[in-house]
């Protein structure tokens, strides 16, 4: 059994778990497909808008296709979140990304 279908068997019985869906998200993207893996960090962040990496990831994601436009919005917003939480590092990174996008 693949890593894509272990996480979507753990997610029938945890479907609002936070990991395995930024895990599904992860997979999705390296898997190319875009559009299930945006609306998978859109649940992440609807499960907790705090969760830094689910910004950055899909900022990444979405600069890797050409969608530089969405992907700043993403950044920015990552960016004021970490700011809030106090997360340095991921700021750092976030910025820098952004800076050279």
């Amino acid at each position: 059994m693949n890593r894509r279908k272990k996480i979507e068997d753990m997610l029938q019985d945890s479907p609002d778990d936070l990991f395995l869906n930024y895990a599904y998200a992860m997979e999705l993207a390296k898997e190319s497909e875009i559009e299930d893996a945006q609306r998978t960090f859109t649940k992440v962040r609807g499960i907790n808008p705090d969760y830094v990496p689910a910004y950055f990831q899909e900022a990444q994601m979405l600069a890797a296709e050409d969608r530089a436009d969405e992907a700043r919005t993403l950044l920015e917003n990552g960016i004021e979140v970490a700011k809030k939480i106090g997360d340095s590092h991921a700021l750092g990174e976030m910025t820098e990304f952004l800076d050279n996008l």
